[in-house]
């Protein structure tokens, strides 16, 4: 079957980032021959515009880079690239994307054109955002674009979404804290970093707990390292985190509340602290309207709760109304995993998905 193919082949040639030649070459040969124009926005990227005459058009969007890791599948299909792996399922939405444009190459006639983006940088640093800069998107009067992520522990095979909060906005907090060390027998001689840190956890809590129930955030922190001594007052903690919300107002109300705190323990303890955040990804949020249309087109089963991970299809829907879906795969590793694989059969799912969108969105 040409998906699971087209999936394995991606899934032997991981490449990261922003430098997929091999990725590329791979998807040019698979197109090249199709009804459609190709064409390269941003570097490695792809589009493939099928051009119906009609005055506006849709759009599908597939992620096409992998991740830093070395694999520990022993399959066939393992990849080729010592310490890259497809990790995350982006091969897997490529070959969807394949398998899209393979139905659309024999389509007379659809209610509007459709464009294919194959997009490098999700991962990192972000392709998104580039690549709606170049006017890609305006200049082939898309009204509407549509992504899916393979997604472990939901059912297998079923397309999964919601309406507005879908995947979060998510920015990664750096805090360092500079005191002053002294021996523990003469500590008022010090500026404890520890107990300031100690302080500062305790204020971002209660931060984040402040909002009411059905606000979804966050604003944690998994890693605080300070002290060198057991008998010495710590001079410098260190402390990793992630903020984390769907609203502007929310994510901008819980941004203050760290700087509130960092502000107060530099008063009350006579610290120095600097605080670094990641600029992030936008949420991912799904319009109501969009979701109401959609329903008209393609079934796919409502999500109680959103996902505060994070994807850089929210820059795509700042720029044009869209809606983004999960593809359940059932028991499967978890992604960014070393052993993360899943059933490829699951793919032909997302392309009968797709193709429904094409054929009947309105």
């Amino acid at each position: 079957m040409q998906i699971i193919e087209d999936r394995r082949a991606l899934h032997r040639i991981p490449e990261l980032e922003l430098n997929l030649p091999k990725t590329m070459e791979y998807l040019n040969n698979a197109l090249s021959g199709l009804k459609c124009t190709l064409f390269s926005p941003v570097k490695s990227s792809l589009c493939a515009y099928f051009d119906f005459g009609k005055e506006e058009t849709l759009a599908f969007r597939a992620d096409c880079d992998a991740l830093p890791i070395q694999e520990a599948n022993d399959v066939p299909y393992a990849s080729t690239c010592p310490g890259k792996m497809h990790a995350c399922g982006h091969d897997g939405h490529m070959a969807i994307l394949l398998e899209l444009a393979r139905r659309l190459d024999k389509k007379e006639s659809l209610p509007h054109n459709v464009l294919l983006i194959f997009q490098p940088g999700e991962e990192s640093p972000g392709g998104a955002k580039p690549l709606c800069d170049t006017g890609v998107l305006a200049q082939h009067k898309v009204k509407t674009i549509f992504g899916l992520h393979l997604w472990p522990q939901l059912e297998k095979g079923v397309v999964f979404s919601r309406e507005n909060e879908l995947m979060s906005h998510a920015s990664e907090i750096t805090v360092d804290i500079y005191g002053k060390s002294a021996h523990l027998a003469k500590a008022v001689d010090g500026i404890d970093a520890m107990a300031a840190a100690v302080e500062l956890h305790r204020q971002v809590a209660a931060a984040e707990n402040s909002f009411g129930e059905g606000v979804y955030r966050l604003m944690k922190f998994g890693k605080m390292v300070c002290g060198t001594a057991r008998n010495a007052v710590a001079a410098h903690a260190h402390l990793e985190g992630s903020l984390r919300a769907f609203q502007d107002e929310v994510f901008d109300s819980l941004k203050d509340s760290l700087y509130a705190a960092a502000e107060d323990i530099r008063r009350k303890f006579g610290c120095r602290v600097e605080i670094t955040m990641s600029e992030g990804y936008p949420a991912v949020m799904n319009p109501a309207d969009v979701c109401r249309r959609v329903r008209n087109a393609a079934a796919f089963r409502e999500l109680e709760e959103p996902s505060m991970t994070a994807e850089d299809f929210a820059w795509y829907q700042r720029f044009v109304p869209g809606m983004f879906f999960f593809l359940g795969l059932g028991d499967s590793p978890a992604l960014h995993t070393v052993n993360f694989d899943f059933d490829d059969k699951i793919l032909l799912k997302g392309a009968d998905f797709f193709e429904k969108l094409a054929e009947n969105f309105q």
